[in-house]
């Protein structure tokens, strides 16, 4: 071979080496650069990719929490509820995968409300796919349920929580699961039940000149900095979201559906007072500058059920309309750039701080339901 056919034979290799070292670098530039910033605007597009890219990063995150636990429970609600309006079956195809792998089972402890959240999930699984196995465990420990007194006080003491619905984060995990198990299986003294618990816990805990809930009773004497009963945000967002779901599954026609349209109106009216400039609503409701950074948990849940209401010609769109807007505009700003949605007040019983860095799967779970509610009323 002579030097130039040599030459022009490894010239030809090493343009190659070159384009395709160029290519690779290209595509990882590509890869290393951040997603374009969210749009706060409340339009179809801008809000389904929103929810995709915190669910996304949630997928790609997974939980360490049990997977009966109440915190995976409340993200598996958000998860559905994202499901039902997106044309992308990863969703729906996740929670299918984890109930299987759950056998269907509640959590461990049965009488506990939040083992029995995951239920909610199921239910709707249920309603999809129609086979027995899905709900028989959930049936089981639902009929069980009907045989007892429930007739202990409430007060915080001798481990009551796992006995009776003690304190107000109850009234989202458990009742949603009765309601919608009596919903799918057409059987009222599920409800009935859920009915005579909801209404025990709220005339323990419920505030009404306030129109909030305290925690539990050990929080019936306590005093914010400012001298305001503690409510807390989270907590209250609890309330008014399990609010929503008991009455999207109960009948028209239940004897007491008013009084749960009443309590929820008088809650809405209230907590949309409390609600900040910014958008957000602070961990402690009636002492914002206590604890002055944002909180997502509770803001989401607010905006979930505030939205479910204009949708369902509960609240006045012209009156609470910018509260949404505002609220989902603060959740926005909240998330980072991967998608990461940043200051959800970690586990607690109480007013707390935050950061842009506190994450949690309950937190997501309440934004999805947000936004599943905004992605109704903007269509």
């Amino acid at each position: 071979m002579s030097p130039y056919s040599w030459f022009q034979c490894h010239n030809k290799k090493w343009r190659w080496k070159i384009f395709l070292a160029f290519l690779i670098s290209f595509v990882l530039v590509l890869g290393c650069q951040s997603p374009p910033p969210l749009s706060p605007n409340l339009t179809t597009s801008a809000v389904t990719q929103a929810m995709h890219r915190v669910a996304d990063w949630q997928l790609k995150h997974p939980s360490k929490h049990p997977p009966t636990h109440w915190t995976q429970a409340t993200y598996y609600t958000g998860m559905m509820a994202l499901a039902s309006v997106s044309d992308d079956q990863r969703y729906l195809k996740a929670m299918r995968k984890m109930a299987s792998k759950n056998a269907y089972q509640p959590g461990s402890n049965r009488l506990f409300a939040d083992d029995q959240a995951v239920i909610q999930t199921y239910a709707q699984l249920y309603s999809i796919d129609r086979k027995p196995e899905i709900l028989d465990p959930s049936i089981e420990l639902f009929d069980w349920m009907l045989t007892l007194p429930f007739d202990e006080s409430l007060t915080w003491n001798n481990n009551i929580h796992n006995r009776e619905w003690a304190w107000c984060d109850a009234l989202f995990m458990a009742p949603p699961a009765l309601a919608l198990v009596s919903q799918a299986t057409a059987n009222e003294n599920y409800l009935r039940l859920m009915d005579r618990l909801w209404w025990k816990t709220t005339d323990y805990l419920y505030d009404p000149q306030e129109n909030l809930y305290s925690r539990d009773s050990r929080f019936f004497e306590q005093r914010e900095p400012n001298g305001k009963k503690v409510f807390w945000s989270r907590g209250n967002g609890w309330v008014l979201a399990g609010l929503v779901r008991v009455l999207q599954a109960m009948p028209p026609d239940f004897p007491s559906r008013p009084r749960y349209e009443n309590l929820y109106k008088e809650m809405a009216k209230k907590i949309a007072t409390l609600q900040s400039e910014d958008g957000y609503w602070r961990s402690s409701l009636l002492d914002p500058k206590h604890l002055p950074n944002p909180e997502t948990s509770g803001t989401a849940f607010f905006v979930y059920a505030l939205t479910w209401g204009i949708n369902h010609d509960y609240l006045p769109k012209e009156q609470y309309q910018d509260s949404v807007e505002l609220g989902w505009n603060a959740l926005i700003q909240a998330i980072h750039p991967n998608g990461k949605l940043g200051y959800v007040q970690t586990m607690s019983v109480k007013p707390g701080a935050t950061s842009y860095e506190t994450t949690e799967v309950y937190g997501v779970g309440g934004f999805l339901l947000a936004g599943s509610q905004l992605l109704q009323m903007i269509r």
